[in-house]
Parts: structure tokens; C-alpha cells; sequence
């Protein structure tokens, strides 16, 4: 397999040995989200390449990139501190990824629903290699079995955010946040509080929106626009969760700056304004600062289950890959043993010219019933050859490999 992966300007020889994927990740740990996005950005102009697959999630942006013969994709330089991952490592990566273990809420599913949506965008822009499509596939099936395995508590990085707050302000029962933004995230963090017996207060550009998310959780209205400085005096924390950036008017700045609220910031790139968040110091929390915070611990069991799955998942795919990679080995094969059955067949013919018709059927039946015998154990075999080892051994053992030099 020749190929080639140009990353920035550095071209990477990926035909010794063949690559048959590749992922790029940078995410929270060790790229910070403005650059996460500027890579993001930068990718988009591959939005309809069939070979490139992108998932973007509030700490991550990853691209996978499928090779084949004589293919050459060129991606952007991408940010410092993100990594390259080959083949196995790829894969094992985003079914890591789906199942939840590499969020900062470990298992929660908001990831799993991000992975499904960039799969249907991407499918709806255009044809979509099948070695992505696959793998994604593959992928949200594991995630989807591993998350059953969490239970029924269902914790996102709202919940990571109160659980912030909660750890600055002391317990929150009674007492009332400030959720600015009424999308997914938001909408999120206000049920998990409504489930802590928290009061909720809702600020969104749309108003009606805001009013509609309110009124699932029992809170109130705060207007988006100018408001009066008293409207925050009892918010022990704000949780802002939106889509663009977040301009709280002077008045609210001051209360925030003056008074003793935590600002939890789940937007990437980040939504409150950079002399915000300096002037609140360390009562400001960015989504990159919530990667870093300690992840519930897992049950032994549990945790052996989700190992079991993820190995499970990754062996399905290679083999399916592997599958894939065999068949012009089997279709070779195939054409080099029928191509001396019928020497063979009319070498004996030519030697038994007096053979009635019906005699001549049957031998030459019986010879298509002995090559298909011999070949079903190669061809089985083949099908399920996971490192390619019997690949390559069959086409040593066939000679397949000097037949195609002459």
C-alpha cells in the first residue's frame, strides 16, 4: 500500500509499513480550546473528503483519515501537543472515545450522541469512505452497550459544573444558579440541577426558549439584556453553556466581580470575555480546567465488562478490515488455482480423446468439486486472519506473489 499523509509541511511516508488509518487528536488535556478550534476551523475545508472523518466535541477535535493505494490527503499542521495515532491505536482510540472513558464525565453519553451527529453530517455532505463509515458504526455500537453498563445515572459536564461550584460555595440545595444559555448543555445543566433540589434561573438570546427550559425545571426567567445588579445578589454560581459569545451587561459584571459567584464556562471556544474571566480570577472554570478535575471511579466489574467490549469492538473491525485487505488475495487465488485446474482438466481430455460426453462432464465436475474443497479451509481462514500472517503465508505458499511479477 503507497500512500502518502502530508501534515502541515511535513509529507509522512505511510507505505512502510502500510497504514491503513490514521487519527489526529488533540483535546483538553493537551491542546487548549482556542487552538482546538482554530484546527477545527482549519479542517472544515475537508468537510466532503471522503477519505476524512471529524469529531467535535467541547474538549476534543479529531480527525481520521482513511488511506488507500496511490491516495495522498493533506491535512493542516495540526496544533502543538495534539497526537498521531496508526491503525489499531486509531481504532482503539474512538471506541475509547464512544464507551465514555475518555471524557472528562467518565461514561457519560453526550460524547455518543456528538460522535452520531458528526457521522450524519459528514454522510449527508457526500460518500463516505467505508473503512470511516464502518468504524464509526462499530463504535457507536460499543458505545452504545457501554453506556448501558454505567446504569441508569446519567452525569454530564453540567454535573461536572455544579459539582465545581458546589466545591467553591458549599452544598447548593436551596440555593439558586444562573444558567446562561438554553441549548443541549444548558438544558442539561439546569435538569441536573432541578435534581439537586438547586433553583435554577434561566438567560438566553431567545427568549421563549429560555421560558420553555424554565418551566421544565420550576426556575425563573433572567433577562439576557440589561438587568439590574440585584437579579444575581443570591446566584451562588453561573453555569454558561451558549453557542457564541456571552456579553453580560455592566451591571451584572460588577455583581459577578464584586460579589463571591463561581463562572462555569462548558463553551468552546470560550463565551465569557477574557477581562471576565481575569477579573474573576479563580472563581472563573473553562471547559479545558474541567478535563483536568478527578473522574468517578468505575466498579471493578464494570470496568472489566467495558475492557471486554472495547477489545471486543476493535477485534470486529480489524477483522472486517483484515476481510477487506484478503479479498483481491482470494480473488487472486482463486484465479490462479482455476487457471490450473483447466490446464490440468484439458491436458486429460486431449489424453482421452474417446471420452463419451457424459464421461467428460463428470470428470470435469469432479474436478471443480476437489478445487473448491481444497480452498474452502484458505478461504475461511483468510476471512478471518486478523494481523494478515495468513495472508501472507498463502500467497507465499500459492505463489501469488511471482505470478503477479510475470
Amino acid at each position: 500500500m503507497t500512500a502518502v499523509m502530508t501534515v502541515g509541511p511535513e509529507t509522512i511516508d505511510l507505505s512502510a509499513p502500510p497504514h491503513t488509518l490514521t487519527a489526529v487528536v488533540a483535546d483538553a488535556r493537551s491542546v487548549p480550546s482556542a487552538r482546538r478550534e482554530a484546527y477545527a476551523d482549519q479542517l472544515d475545508a475537508l468537510s466532503e473528503h471522503p477519505a476524512v472523518l471529524v469529531v467535535r466535541t467541547c474538549h476534543r477535535v479529531e480527525a481520521y483519515v482513511a488511506h488507500h493505494d496511490g491516495e495522498h490527503v493533506e491535512l493542516p499542521a495540526p496544533p502543538a501537543g495534539a497526537r498521531t495515532l496508526q491503525d489499531v491505536e486509531a481504532v482503539r482510540h474512538l471506541v475509547r472515545v464512544a464507551c465514555g472513558l475518555e471524557s472528562a464525565v467518565l461514561g457519560e453519553d453526550q460524547v455518543l450522541h456528538q460522535i452520531r451527529v458528526a457521522l450524519a453530517r459528514r454522510q449527508a455532505a457526500g460518500p463516505l469512505d467505508p473503512v470511516l463509515g464502518r468504524l464509526a458504526q462499530v463504535s457507536l455500537h460499543a458505545g452504545k452497550q457501554a453506556h448501558a453498563l454505567f446504569g441508569n445515572e446519567r452525569r454530564s459536564l453540567g454535573d461536572l459544573a455544579l459539582d465545581e461550584i458546589e466545591r467553591r460555595a458549599g452544598s447548593l440545595t436551596g440555593r439558586e444558579i444562573l444558567v446562561v444559555g438554553a441549548g443541549s448543555m444548558g438544558s442539561l445543566s439546569a435538569r441536573g440541577a432541578a435534581r439537586r433540589g438547586i433553583r435554577v434561573a434561566v438567560a438566553n438570546r431567545t427568549a421563549e426558549r429560555a421560558r420553555g427550559l424554565a418551566g421544565l425545571v420550576n426556575g425563573r426567567v433572567v433577562d439576557l439584556g440589561a438587568g439590574h445588579a440585584d437579579d444575581l445578589d443570591d446566584v451562588a454560581g453561573v453555569i454558561v453553556a451558549t453557542s457564541g459569545p456571552w456579553v453580560p451587561d455592566p451591571y451584572r459584571v460588577r455583581c459577578l466581580v464584586d460579589g463571591w459567584a463561581t463562572v462555569v464556562d462548558l463553551s468552546s471556544p470560550q463565551a465569557t470575555p477574557a477581562d471576565l474571566a481575569e477579573d474573576l480570577g479563580r472563581r472563573f472554570v473553562g471547559i479545558d480546567d474541567l478535563a483536568w478535575t478527578a473522574r468517578d471511579v468505575v466498579p471493578d466489574d464494570v470496568a472489566d465488562e467495558i475492557d471486554a467490549l472495547t477489545h471486543a469492538a476493535g477485534v470486529e473491525y480489524c477483522q472486517w478490515l483484515r476481510g477487506r485487505v484478503a479479498t483481491p488475495t482470494l480473488a487472486r487465488l482463486a484465479e490462479s488455482v482455476e487457471s490450473r485446474r483447466t490446464a490440468e482438466l484439458d491436458r486429460l481430455l486431449r489424453r482421452l480423446p474417446d471420452l463419451d460426453p457424459h464421461a467428460r462432464h463428470l470428470v470435469e465436475t469432479m474436478s471443480h468439486r476437489l478445487v473448491a474443497g481444497i480452498l474452502h479451509g484458505p478461504r475461511t481462514a483468510l476471512r478471518e486472519d486478523a494481523d494478515g500472517d495468513l495472508e501472507r503465508a498463502v500467497r507465499t505458499l500459492f505463489g501469488l506473489d511471482e505470478d503477479d511479477h510475470r
